[in-house]
């Protein structure tokens, strides 16, 4: 076998497309099994509004999962002979576990209160109005998250920090803003229309388009905002 033919394993084409969907199933599997707990517990509940807050008692775990299959599927290799994403993934999980929850917890609280007042919003005695500007604020916290969830994922900051800049980025790159706002109606539309497993089970392919839509977040968090 030649020195060229040698080298040039594992970096073609084929070679980077296997790579890519080994990873995505590897992430994809590991994703579910760190937050498996709470995704059994949800499937325990029944679709009652009394059931919210344990529902996000549920999503708990979810939170330090996401970040660590960001974490996998930034650093992830292109080269079929350099696969590591089991590795990347518990690196991720282990680094990020802790500053993911510190902001998963408060977002999750947030949109908890959001939707249990908009689940019995008839016996608030609230004008109309105030249901559309609850759930406006519930999709901008939704949007913060994303932004959030990335930088976390991928920067030490502090968590103080980080809420800043996601809040920052929300207008800063509307690209970013709005390619993000597309996955969450995407995924809203999967669950709606199919299955509430759907976004589970595509997870990983949807935050690999989330990294792929926030390419300028990243770009000028890491040119402006880290030494």
């Amino acid at each position: 076998m030649s020195t060229a033919g040698t080298s040039d394993f594992g970096t073609g084409a084929l070679s980077r497309a296997s790579a890519l969907i080994h990873t995505l199933l590897t992430v994809e599997a590991l994703l579910l099994l760190a937050a498996s707990p709470g995704l059994a517990g949800l499937l325990l509940l029944r679709p009652d509004p009394a059931n919210l807050p344990l529902a996000a008692l549920c999503l708990l775990p979810l939170g330090p999962a996401l970040s660590a299959a960001l974490y996998a599927l930034h650093h992830r290799s292109r080269d079929l002979t350099e696969l590591r994403p089991a590795r990347a993934f518990l690196r991720g999980w282990r680094l990020n576990a802790v500053p993911a929850l510190k902001l998963w917890v408060p977002l999750l609280a947030w949109l908890t209160v959001i939707a249990f007042t908009l689940t019995h919003f008839a016996a608030t005695g609230l004008p109309g109005w105030w249901a559309l500007l609850l759930a406006a604020i519930g999709a901008g916290s939704l949007l913060w998250g994303a932004h959030a969830l990335v930088l976390t994922s991928l920067f030490a900051f502090r968590a103080r920090d980080t809420a800043r800049l996601a809040g920052y980025f929300l207008s800063r790159h509307g690209r970013a803003t709005l390619a993000a706002a597309s996955l969450l109606v995407l995924t809203a539309a999967m669950t709606a229309l199919l299955t509430e497993a759907l976004p589970a089970l595509l997870a990983a392919p949807l935050l690999l388009s989330l990294l792929h839509g926030s390419r300028t977040v990243i770009t000028e968090t890491q040119e402006d905002f880290t030494a």
